[in-house]
């Protein structure tokens, strides 16, 4: 399973509002709520839906965006809140 690193800037998300075209609003870990893009690569393979537990990393050059890593499943979510990393 895979967790956020630090050196990437990468963070966890939740997932808010579906807005269409790859584009969903996103509740950032660190507090700021984030416009999150959907990666080409996990475009077709993972379907993400509101209230999923997210991978993000923000952008350089605009904060208020970020990009779409990774999606955790139920089982993923739960394993995360008995080790204490949610």
């Amino acid at each position: 399973m895979k967790l956020p690193q630090k050196r990437y800037r990468e963070q966890f998300g939740c997932a808010e509002l579906m807005t269409g075209a790859n584009h969903i609003r996103i509740r950032c870990f660190d507090g700021v709520t984030r416009m999150g893009r959907i990666k080409g690569k996990i475009k077709k393979k993972v379907w993400i839906r509101e209230g999923d537990l997210l991978i993000v990393i923000p952008w350089n050059f605009q904060d208020e965006k970020c990009d779409i890593m990774y999606r955790y499943t139920g089982p993923q979510v739960e394993w995360l809140r008995r080790n204490k990393y949610l």
